[in-house]
């Protein structure tokens, strides 16, 4: 069974001494709730490095007024029993009060691409995220960190952080892990009631419809993201947040896909109270 760590600097000194002694450190990061996704990524840790860290926090600075942080699900001995099997060594599950004691005031923020498509709707979530990533790089002092595509936009914040503040780590981007109807594995898809569970996976339908419109020709980006809403709007009771259609680096809304471009293709839904988002990448 994976050693599982509470103290923040005691988690430290452990770090130290893998550094110490030569080996390398993956660290995947996580709010728990764990699921297949989580664990192909502390899988992917485990080929690239020696020792893996997985951590289970529930940032409260990501979450927003209204948001689900309390009814989050938590369970740790869950948690520490699957990633133990993936291949993890250390469980680091911090305290909310360790990370964010009451005098705390520090946050690290990421301009210009924390504006658009997530953080238009959840505004400060990013800088909740930048933040809390920073302290668990500086805890637990990995080479590698493994993070998933289907938040693809979080996963560009970090790649941004990691290279503006000279972080000397590398960000490895895993693929989505998908339901066998195709819906992206989520801590979050617990909450669906079962009709919403049948529903769901247009999600996933909508963006392989862009990419067939896409790739049969069209270029006008508001006729794709149009075609992705009429369909989540025929075929299921989800509400969209945004349907986007944008460059891939940048995250900005694009009118028109040139050939050659890499382009994002995500969207956020609504299902009753449970919001699920996804994505692909697209190169015309």
């Amino acid at each position: 069974m994976a050693t599982i760590i509470h103290d923040i600097d005691e988690m430290r000194r452990r770090a130290d001494s893998i550094r110490a002694s030569g080996q390398r450190i993956g660290l995947v990061p996580t709010m728990g709730a764990l699921h297949d996704g989580h664990l192909s990524l502390v899988r992917i840790a485990r080929e690239r490095t020696d020792a893996v860290i997985t951590t289970v926090f529930v940032n409260p600075t990501q979450f927003g007024q209204g948001e689900d942080f309390e009814r989050y699900p938590r369970d740790l001995a869950r948690d520490l029993a699957l990633a133990t099997a993936a291949g993890t060594e250390i469980l680091f599950a911090p305290k909310p009060a360790a990370m964010y004691p009451a005098a705390y005031r520090t946050f690290v923020n990421v301009e210009g691409l924390t504006d658009v498509l997530e953080g238009a709707v959840r505004p400060g979530h990013f800088r909740g995220v930048t933040t809390v990533v920073s302290k668990l790089f500086m805890i637990t002092k990995p080479h590698i960190a493994v993070f998933g595509q289907k938040d693809a936009q979080q996963t560009a914040v970090i790649r941004r952080m990691v290279r503006d503040l000279n972080f000397d780590i590398t960000v490895v981007v895993a693929p989505i892990v998908r339901e066998k109807d195709g819906l992206a594995m989520s801590s979050r898809n617990v909450y669906l009631t079962a009709e919403q569970r049948r529903e769901a996976p247009v999600i996933h339908r909508s963006l392989l419809l862009a990419e067939e419109v896409l790739r049969s020709g069209e270029r006008d980006a508001s006729a794709v993201r149009k075609r992705m809403g009429e369909l989540i709007a025929r075929d299921s009771s989800g509400i969209t947040d945004y349907v986007s259609v944008a460059d891939a680096e940048s995250l900005r809304e694009i009118d028109f896909c040139s050939p050659g471009e890499s382009l994002l293709v995500s969207l956020a839904v609504r299902f009753g109270t449970t919001r699920l988002i996804d994505n692909t990448t697209i190169t015309l």
